[in-house]
C-alpha cells in the first residue's frame, strides 16, 4: 500500500488518511498473574501505561482494548478508549493473539492499519510509536515491529540422557569477543507490531512483505509475565515510564485526610475516655521529607467525622502541620487556601480516600488514594498506593511526589542543554 490514500497538503507533503487503530489485547484469564492487565503497577493499572502512551501519541484514529472481562472493560473505558468485546471463540486458553486481531479487523472494516500494543510493556512512550509508524506512513513499509539489542551468547539445548553434546549457536569460543566489540543481536521485545489489514488477512501474521524493525533501548524494554517480574518492573517504570504529555508537577502544597489516609480511620478510647489514633512512623517520616523539600503540608479533618479538638492539636504539634476542618464542599473550602498562596491546583497534591474527595482528586496536579479506598475515589486519583490507609500510603505518595520533582529538574536541565546547543 502507498500513501496514495492521502491528500496533498499545503507544504507539498502527502497526508496519510488511512484509518490507524491501536489495539491492546487484555484477556481476563491470565495464567501467571490473575487479572494481570489491571493489577496496579507504580500506582496505575498495568493496562493504563500503554493506553496513556497510545492516546497521548495522537497518532491513531481509534484506540481499542480487546477483552472478555467486565473489570478490564471498566478500566479501559476510564481511559476513554473503545472496547472490542471478543467472542468466546477467541477467548479460549488455546486462542492466539492473531485469532483475536483477525476477528477485530473483520468487525471493524474501516481500519486500514493495526498497531497491536502489548499491555505488558509499561515503559512504552509516544515517541516510540511515532517513529515506528513512520516506517509505514512515510517510508512505504508494510509492517514494523519492536526489537531490543541483546548481548547473550547462546548454546544449543541438549537432552543429557541421550548423551548429546551442546555447541555454540552465535559465537566462536576460541575467539570470544568482548562485549564492546560485538554488536549483539536484535530480539523481539514484544512491545508492538504494526501492519496493514491486508497483510493480516492474507498471510495470518503481522511481519511480512516489506518489513522493518524498530529498535528500542534496553531500559524501555520491560515485559511482565510472572509475579517475580513485578517489583523489578515497578522500579523500571518509575524511572523510565511515560507519565503523560504534561511536564511533571512540582508540588508546593499538600492536603491529606487524617482519617483513612494518615490513619486507618479508627479512633481508640482509653479507659479514662481519652481519644487516641495510631499513625505509622513511615508516614510521619514522609511528611517531614516533604516539609524538608519546602512543601507545605495541611492535614484535613471532616465536619462529618470530626476529630476531637484536643487530638487535632496533638497531631498538629507532633507533625508540625496545620490541621483544618473541612465540610462536604471541600473543594470550595480549599480553593481559598490555594489562592491565598498564589498557587494553582496544578501545584497541589491531594490525598483522599472517599467519594467526597473526588473533585479534589480530579483537579489536583498530583493526587492519590490508599489501596483500600472505594472504586469511585480510585478512578479519580492519578496514583493508587499499594498500601492501605494508616500503613504507609502517605510515605508511598511522598516518594512519588519527590520522584516527579526529580523528573521536573532533569527535564529543566535537559531543556537548558538543548537551548545552549541550538
Amino acid at each position: 500500500a502507498s500513501p496514495a490514500a492521502g491528500e496533498q497538503q499545503s507544504n507539498g507533503e502527502t497526508a496519510d488518511k488511512r484509518h490507524k487503530a491501536a489495539l491492546i489485547l487484555a484477556r481476563g484469564g491470565s495464567k501467571g498473574i490473575p487479572l494481570k492487565n489491571i493489577k496496579s503497577l507504580a500506582g496505575i493499572p498495568l493496562l493504563g501505561w500503554v493506553l496513556r502512551a497510545a492516546v497521548d501519541s495522537e497518532l491513531f484514529d481509534s484506540v481499542w482494548v480487546s477483552t472478555d472481562h467486565d473489570d478490564i472493560e471498566k478500566v479501559a473505558l476510564s481511559w476513554g478508549v473503545q472496547i472490542h468485546r471478543r467472542s468466546a471463540e477467541v477467548s479460549k486458553d488455546t486462542s492466539s493473539s492473531m485469532d483475536t486481531i483477525q476477528e477485530f479487523i473483520r468487525l471493524n472494516p474501516e481500519v486500514d492499519i493495526v498497531c497491536h500494543i502489548q499491555a505488558t510493556s509499561p515503559c512504552l512512550h509516544p515517541f516510540h510509536l511515532k517513529e515506528a509508524l513512520e516506517f509505514i506512513t512515510e517510508q512505504g513499509y508494510d509492517s514494523v515491529f519492536a526489537v531490543v539489542r541483546q548481548h547473550h551468547f547462546r548454546w544449543q539445548e541438549v537432552k543429557k540422557d541421550l548423551g548429546e553434546l551442546t555447541h555454540p549457536l552465535n559465537l566462536d569460543p576460541s575467539n570470544r569477543p568482548r562485549r564492546q566489540d560485538w554488536d549483539g543481536e536484535l530480539c523481539e521485545n514484544g512491545s508492538f507490531y504494526i501492519s496493514h489489514r491486508e497483510l493480516i488477512k492474507e498471510q495470518g501474521h503481522m511481519q511480512g512483505r516489506k518489513v522493518a524493525y524498530y529498535e528500542m533501548r534496553p531500559e524501555y524494554s520491560v515485559d511482565i509475565d510472572v509475579d517475580i517480574d513485578w517489583p523489578v518492573a515497578e522500579q523500571r517504570v518509575l524511572r523510565y515510564g511515560y507519565f503523560g504529555c504534561v511536564p511533571p508537577e512540582v508540588v508546593k502544597l499538600m492536603f491529606c485526610n487524617i482519617s483513612g489516609c494518615l490513619t486507618e480511620g479508627s479512633i481508640f478510647l482509653s479507659v479514662s475516655g481519652e481519644e487516641m489514633v495510631s499513625i505509622n512512623t513511615r508516614d510521619t517520616a514522609g511528611i517531614r521529607m516533604l516539609q524538608k523539600e519546602g512543601v507545605e503540608v495541611i492535614l484535613l479533618t471532616s465536619s462529618l467525622d470530626p476529630f476531637e479538638k484536643t487530638l487535632s492539636k496533638k497531631v498538629s504539634a507532633r507533625l508540625g502541620c496545620k490541621v483544618l476542618c473541612v465540610g462536604e464542599q471541600r473543594l470550595d473550602d480549599l480553593e481559598t487556601l490555594v489562592k491565598e498562596r498564589k498557587l494553582s491546583w496544578k501545584d497541589v497534591a491531594f490525598m483522599g480516600n472517599d467519594e467526597i474527595d473526588v473533585k479534589c482528586l480530579n483537579v489536583a496536579g498530583l493526587s492519590a488514594v490508599p489501596s483500600d479506598a472505594p472504586v469511585v475515589a480510585k478512578n479519580a486519583a492519578k496514583y493508587m498506593c499499594a498500601a492501605p490507609g494508616g500503613k504507609g500510603a502517605m510515605w508511598e505518595f511522598t516518594e512519588h511526589i519527590l520522584l516527579q520533582k526529580c523528573k521536573a529538574k532533569s527535564q529543566l536541565e535537559q531543556d537548558r542543554i538543548d537551548r545552549a546547543s541550538s
